[in-house]
């Protein structure tokens, strides 16, 4: 009897069954790989591995779509369709080595099969018939401190979009996040799957994870500062908000913090989730309401390893700006009337002779460039 990977047996095993002995062997082999891992160097900041997978039921297909990602600090690095010909794991970094490709292609394949049984069973909790389109999806991974040692793990289930399951790492209970996820709740804990995910998140989660960093650090363990801007928006109330946006950034980790006269402003911001940008950066901002006429009381923090020190950026009223450009422009008209004013009066002063002089002159060296261009052209 083969071990099946801990992200495999974790997954909804419905009818497979393994020798306890197998499973005490593989929760003490990875813990001891644990112990074994050589840490290379320390990285700024934390990091993350991710795997994300997706089965969907098709009504008039024979068979359910099954979809896999697997990230590393939020980054794409490999993806498997089960409808693609290949058959295989898509690497989307140059610098995944073909024995990745080949481990997460093998894992990937039996994790089909399962989560088609999977999705089977669990719409039976919720009387769903077979016919309709529904969904049964996973998040599992960990993260790592800077000097690469463990420092979270994390294991989630969703049905149709919804919380289904979640391993609560300190206790390792399962949390149901509905009453249709109770019984699956009871079925995991007499299989006694929870410390056997916890094995693998501390030990070969980690493991993977440090020689992804290794071998993609030039694009992993880089460092892009931010591009920060705040700008003031005016609601159809007349309510006032402050937005300090922050883009093109790498890592993922930033902080954007309001501050009022020095004092952080946390439970009156409005923050959305750091979001891929599409070009291998994030974005995220910072919003917060105020009364008009109080905006330079506020102050726009933002901490990112990629900085040498915070940044403090305030909202610059655009009327400075304008007026500046109007005083530019008011400069260069004065001086060009000076100018004009200028060659009106030189002439002024020329006798008539010599303007009439100038004329013809001017005028006979016109028409000698006629006859000359009519020649050319000749």
């Amino acid at each position: 009897m083969t071990v099946v990977n801990a992200r495999i047996v974790g997954e909804c095993v419905v009818d497979v069954k393994e020798d306890l002995v197998l499973r005490e062997m593989m929760y003490v082999l990875t813990l001891l790989l644990l112990g074994f891992l050589v840490l290379r160097e320390t990285w700024a900041g934390s990091h993350s591995l991710k795997y994300f997978y997706t089965t969907m039921s098709r009504p008039g297909l024979a068979e359910t779509r099954f979809t896999s990602v697997t990230y590393v600090d939020d980054q794409q690095v490999l993806s498997f369709d089960s409808d693609s010909d290949s058959q295989s794991k898509e690497p989307r970094m140059p610098w995944i080595e073909h024995d990745y490709w080949e481990r997460e292609t093998r894992i990937s394949r039996e994790a089909t099969q399962r989560y088609r049984m999977c999705l089977q069973k669990v719409s039976t909790y919720y009387n769903h018939s077979e016919g309709g389109v529904h969904t049964f999806q996973s998040l599992s991974g960990c993260e790592v401190f800077s000097n690469g040692s463990f420092s979270r793990g994390f294991v989630q289930y969703a049905y149709d979009g919804l919380d289904f399951l979640a391993l609560d790492m300190e206790t390792l209970l399962w949390i149901a996040g509905n009453a249709e996820a109770v019984n699956r709740k009871r079925e995991l804990e007499e299989q006694s799957l929870a410390k056997y995910w916890k094995g693998y998140l501390e030990g070969e989660c980690v493991y993977w994870l440090q020689k992804y960093l290794d071998n993609g650090k030039e694009t992993l363990l880089r460092t892009d500062p931010p591009s920060v801007k705040v700008t003031r928006h005016i609601s159809s109330e007349g309510e006032v908000t402050l937005r300090c946006r922050a883009q093109g950034f790498y890592p993922a980790e930033i902080s954007l913090t309001w501050l009022r006269d020095g004092e952080e402003q946390l439970q009156e911001m409005e923050l959305i989730e750091t979001r891929p940008a599409g070009d291998g950066t994030f974005q995220k901002w910072a919003a917060l309401g105020m009364l008009s006429g109080s905006e330079q009381k506020y102050t726009c923090r933002v901490q990112h390893e990629g900085l040498p020190e915070p940044l403090f950026l305030k909202w610059e009223p655009q009327s400075s700006t304008i007026g500046l450009s109007a005083r530019v422009i008011t400069a260069l008209l004065l001086l060009l009337a000076a100018v004009i004013i200028g060659v009106v009066i030189w002439r002024k002063n020329i006798p008539d002779g010599k303007r009439e002089s100038y004329t013809t002159t001017a005028n006979n060296d016109s028409a000698q460039g006629s006859d000359v261009s009519l020649v050319a052209k000749a």
